[in-house]
């Protein structure tokens, strides 16, 4: 007698914080009115934008017992050339002479269309790529002309988390499996230790119950699942420093703001700086304090997020803020102009 096929009970996100109580997901799902430069009365100011209060949270004690203090980044004069296969073609030139400094605990958003550079300067800080000219450093580290010897040193303290969470994740290996690895070489933990460490990373970021997500396949898991897997799988070293590309990108709105509310959750208690790279100036808002705005590889602005998005000084930063979709502002030219 042939057996019955087997049945999984559908997959439900897990509540992260108050979810549509936070105003993270509050700003998503209801976004601000964004008025552009053009749309501006001559002599007008606009009001301040709100700084949102998220939920207390769920993180544990950070395990920094014998590390050394946070230490800043410092991208100086960086730029990054590729050669084009025809060698009598110029080479792209990805990164222009982008010089920026990430505080320990700052938050900072790099924003700008595709091919911008964003995500080539995200590999140059990780050592994934040697910058052509120019210097980056993380407190005594060169992580310009870094060698394979240092990338463990530098990875146990600088964390990415990758805009696909589908290609981030072996489909063969449970959620345990790859939470424990990065936990048993950087933290050297072994066994019953390693083991209540992966569980408390899961916690952290929402999975619960956590014994039955650390016995997870991928493909069990939902789109915002993975992602929460993700960033677990940054914080197993206790990094000093997160950069999340793209985090949210791939993910509908309503999960959007579970991972911005978490990544923000994570800054105040942990005490990582993030460099958000995104194309949502709105997420950006919403969780950065400072902002750097890139076009074909150019710093063009940067500031205070909140200032530079309510009085952009360039008209790249502008056509950014205007492609933001407004249901209350009128098409150009139309009687009315923005609400």
């Amino acid at each position: 007698m042939a057996e019955p096929p087997l049945v999984e009970p559908p997959l439900v996100e897990p509540p992260l914080v108050e979810l549509v109580e936070t105003p993270v997901a509050t700003a998503l799902l209801d976004p601000p009115v964004v008025v552009s430069r053009q749309a501006r009365q001559p002599g007008e100011t606009l009001e301040p934008l709100d700084t949102p209060t998220l939920a207390p949270p769920r993180a544990p004690a950070r395990r920094r017992e014998g590390r050394a203090a946070h230490q800043a980044i410092v991208v100086s004069g960086v730029s990054k050339l590729y050669p084009r296969p025809s060698r009598a073609d110029q080479p792209v030139l990805a990164v222009d002479d982008v010089s920026f400094t990430l505080e320990p605990g700052a938050s900072m958003a790099l924003v700008g269309a595709s091919g911008s550079g964003k995500s080539t300067i995200a590999k140059m800080i990780t050592g994934i790529e040697h910058p052509t000219s120019g210097s980056i450093t993380f407190g005594d580290l060169k992580i310009d002309t870094i060698k394979r010897r240092g990338l463990k040193r530098l990875h146990r303290e600088v964390q990415m988390v990758f805009q696909d969470p589908y290609a981030a994740l072996n489909p063969l290996h449970t959620v345990e499996y790859t939470l424990t690895r990065p936990v048993v070489n950087y933290s050297g933990l072994r066994g019953r230790e390693a083991r209540r460490r992966v569980l408390e990373l899961l916690e952290t970021v929402g999975l619960t119950p956590v014994e039955q997500f650390a016995a997870r396949l991928p493909h069990q898991l939902s789109g915002g699942q993975r992602q929460r897997v993700v960033i677990a799988r940054a914080l197993a070293s206790d990094p000093q420093v997160i950069i999340a590309d793209e985090p949210v990108s791939m993910l509908d709105v309503s999960l959007r703001a579970g991972l911005l509310a978490l990544l923000e959750n994570l800054r105040e208690t942990w005490g990582v700086s993030m460099l958000y790279i995104t194309h949502d100036l709105l997420s950006a808002r919403l969780v950065t304090d400072q902002i750097m705005v890139l076009n074909k590889g150019r710093v063009v602005e940067a500031g205070n997020t909140a200032s530079v998005l309510q009085n952009p000084k360039d008209d790249y930063t502008v056509r950014l803020l205007d492609a933001i979709p407004n249901p209350g502002r009128s098409s150009p030219g139309s009687p009315g102009g923005a609400v």
